[in-house]
């Protein structure tokens, strides 16, 4: 993803986009976003309780030349990052990768 990155994140009702030169910057930029997400959002949603596990507490997404991925981060502080936009697909970690080293290495590789 050389050239233009656009950042959209998604945490509850606010949205922002930012916007990077190379894929690196969008995530180091990425990493620190995640680990600021609170942990815990409203389990009670329109009178329904859902686990921590079950619910989106932030949605991250990366565009640029190579593609699109992101990242959601559930209730329970778990991450899980995908490729794709409207066809997702999650990107397997290897041993000892975080969920932003794992959707990188799926990015550049593409």
């Amino acid at each position: 993803m050389a050239g233009d990155v656009r950042l959209i994140a998604r945490i509850g009702p606010r949205v922002t986009k930012d916007r990077f030169a190379t894929l690196g910057e969008a995530l180091a930029e990425l990493e620190r976003r995640v680990a600021a997400v609170g942990r815990a959002p409203d389990r009670n949603v329109l009178g329904r309780e859902y686990e921590a596990v079950r619910q989106v507490a932030g949605r991250f997404e990366l565009r640029g030349s190579a593609g699109r991925g992101g990242l959601d981060v559930r209730g329970d502080g778990s991450a899980e990052a995908y490729t794709g936009w409207i066809r997702k697909q999650p990107v397997e970690r290897q041993p000892g990768e975080s969920a932003v080293a794992a959707l990188g290495r799926a990015l550049s590789t593409r």
